[in-house]
């Protein structure tokens, strides 16, 4: 291979990411990753919302330095940008969820881990320093899910996000087709097997079916409470009856998520209900915004919409698939660099200059010009 085509297949923003995974990993994989539910109408909704915001730039700003920090829950970290908990990173790289711990903690940013990881929780901890969130599901059996939670305080994981969309798992053809086949959940070895039978369907889906708990409810959410000292996320709300709620029960922190189209399809995309959570919570709890986040442009334009930071998770599998932690860092690296273009470009010299003023949705454009 010439010099002149090593440069020209290196990819130079993140969607591109997303063809080197599709050659890198087996059909069944990637459509694993990449799928949505049914007919996918939300997946492709969550990444075309954000066409339908505009930026409004200032100008004659002095913008020589950009500020992208920010903190979540009091921990300081480089840019608005989280690692969304994702299943399985073993089946995009050998080195799975340690490769992209360490490419996180390179980063400076949050890693949530996913329950269903091929590293166990322990195993991601001791890979690296860095700051890190549990994602936990409620299981039929309460000691499994309150033994996870033990484990992850002991582990020095430092908050706990609190998967609420999921009493059942969505219908996901690709995996139904491919007859997908559910790794062993590394978090549970030694506690229980976690083979299923599968006579149709995917494993996945199986597995969901079999041990998650589709009676956990709100009045639940006081024994999760009871039981941990850490923080808890809730991710998976989309109404801002669901976010008053929320905030009334207590938590510390909300995560406007569909579960990246994959649970319920014609759900809304995240980014157009985002300021309707942000405005029932007023300010009480953080509110994050996980799903359709291809560029830079997308996080400004959360950000102007109330969301603190964003959650990335298709990306990062992508960029683990294609070339292991490096990949991820330069995921991560380019979403920062977009950013940092953006805020130069609107006249902000940091995260807290971004305001409502500087975002236009496509109905606001329209009554200006009536």
């Amino acid at each position: 291979m010439t010099l002149l085509h090593q440069m020209a297949s290196e990819p130079v923003n993140v969607n591109e990411y997303q063809e080197l995974a599709r050659r890198a990993l087996p059909k069944m994989y990637y459509d694993f990753y990449a799928a949505g539910a049914e007919d996918e109408h939300t997946l492709r909704e969550n990444v075309k919302a954000f066409s339908r915001i505009s930026i409004c730039p200032r100008i004659l700003i002095d913008v020589r330095q950009i500020d992208l920090s920010t903190s979540i829950l009091g921990h300081h970290i480089s840019a608005p940008i989280l690692i969304a908990p994702t299943a399985y990173h073993k089946l995009a790289h050998s080195e799975g969820e340690i490769a992209t711990a360490k490419a996180a903690a390179a980063c400076k940013t949050i890693m949530v881990l996913s329950f269903s990881s091929n590293s166990t929780l322990e195993e991601v901890s001791a890979s690296c320093n860095a700051v890190r969130f549990f994602q936990l599901y409620v299981f039929k059996n309460r000691q499994l899910s309150a033994w996870l939670v033990q484990r992850a305080e002991k582990s020095g994981y430092k908050a706990i996000v609190l998967t609420v969309d999921t009493p059942k798992l969505g219908r996901r053809e690709a995996d139904i087709k491919n007859k997908m086949i559910a790794p062993q959940v590394k978090n549970l070895e030694g506690f229980m097997s976690t083979e299923v039978v599968n006579d149709k369907g995917s494993g996945p889906q199986a597995f969901a079916n079999s041990y998650y708990d589709s009676s956990f409810s709100w009045k639940d959410l006081n024994w999760l409470k009871s039981i941990t000292k850490l923080p808890i996320l809730i991710k998976g709300v989309l109404t801002h009856e669901d976010a008053t709620r929320a905030v009334e029960l207590g938590v510390d922190g909300i995560i406007v998520s569909n579960h990246g189209a994959r649970q319920l399809d014609y759900a809304p995309a995240t980014i157009s209900v985002l300021e309707e959570v942000v405005h029932a919570v007023g300010g009480k709890v953080p509110v994050l915004l996980d799903g359709g986040v291809r560029r830079g442009t997308d996080i400004f334009k959360a950000l102007a919409l109330g969301a603190r930071a964003v959650l990335i998770g298709r990306p990062v599998i992508y960029g683990l698939a294609a070339k292991g932690e490096n990949g991820v860092k330069q995921v991560i690296g380019m979403l920062k660099d977009e950013l940092e273009l953006t805020l130069a470009l609107t006249g902000c010299s940091s995260i807290k200059d971004i305001t409502r003023n500087h975002v236009r949705t496509d109905n606001e454009t329209h009554r200006s010009l009536l």
